[in-house]
């Protein structure tokens, strides 16, 4: 039986890792691309979120000859508004207050470079709605610090999980990983890694 080429993360987040373990996969590596996030001028969600992981997936296969490589982008979205990746009290509260009461998309594109060299990539979409936030209901969140470098000033596996009235499609790509399209794309990549 041949060997299975390692599988490389190109992300540093731990919620990724969390959810590929949820389904048996283990990251041979985890190593982050240091890519510019910042949108170009009149760049749409989509083309930014597919833009990123394209540009992650590649800068790590690099460094990484042999392997599979797998990289996302998770964008949140508000009609053509990018929101931003809150790393301030005050951009959370922007984030909070925008998103109070309305529908937005979350958008995540996954690239996966197979060990030959080729590329793939899937979009996926989710739309939740926010309730209407009061306040306190901001001023509690912005004081847990959850908020600290998430799309859009939320993670839905925390606390912000009380706010959402309604959610259509995948909960995963939320989180930062739609699962099931990953695995889907890893499969047609060729990855038949250990999964459990």
């Amino acid at each position: 039986m041949t060997a299975v080429p390692p599988l490389v993360l190109a992300s540093a987040s731990p919620r990724r890792v969390e959810l590929l373990r949820q389904v048996g996969i283990e990251p041979a590596a985890i190593d982050p691309a240091a890519v510019d996030e910042t949108p170009q001028l009149r760049e749409q969600p989509v083309a930014l979120a597919a833009r990123l992981a394209r540009a992650k997936a590649v800068a790590v296969a690099a460094r990484h000859g042999g392997s599979f490589v797998l990289a996302a982008d998770t964008v949140v979205a508000l009609g053509r508004r990018i929101l931003p990746k809150a790393e301030t009290e005050a951009e959370a509260r922007r984030c909070l207050n925008l998103l109070s009461g309305r529908r937005h998309r979350v958008l995540t594109a996954v690239c996966a470079i197979a060990p030959n060299g080729r590329h793939a990539l899937r979009l996926v979409t989710t739309t939740v709605r926010f309730k209407r936030l009061e306040a306190a209901e901001i001023d509690a969140y912005a004081a847990s610090g959850e908020w600290r470098g998430k799309a859009g000033g939320y993670a839905i596996q925390g606390r912000a999980a009380g706010f959402i009235a309604w959610i259509g499609g995948s909960h995963s790509n939320v989180v930062g990983l739609p699962l099931f399209e990953t695995l889907a794309l890893l499969r047609g990549q060729g990855y038949g890694g250990p999964q459990g």
